[in-house]
């Protein structure tokens, strides 16, 4: 089974964890779409069909995990976006 990237995984399992902290702690009873958004990304990513199952899929995974999860931020710094570009010069036409 295909795993997504150990800081992948760690971000959707960190941002579920406090959202579902959050609306716990405010009362909320139904779920937000966030919340079950993540839920189902974690369910899909770890091949489960329950949150719970996910949760601790995705828990295992992380902690047998080669490297720890890193936030890195990509910046281009090479491509067609960061080269120069030469606009063709104009050139006066004499009338005929």
């Amino acid at each position: 089974m295909l795993m997504p990237l150990p800081t992948t995984l760690h971000q959707l399992v960190q941002e579920y964890e406090t959202l579902l902290a959050e609306e716990a702690l405010a009362g909320v009873t139904a779920p937000g779409s966030r919340l079950r958004d993540l839920a189902y990304t974690l369910c899909v990513s770890t091949g489960t069909r329950e949150i719970a199952d996910a949760l601790t899929r995705a828990h295992a995974y992380l902690a047998t995990s080669a490297a720890p999860p890193v936030h890195v931020r990509r910046t281009v710094t090479a491509g067609p976006a960061a080269r120069a570009t030469t606009l063709p010069q104009k050139t006066e036409r004499t009338p005929l």
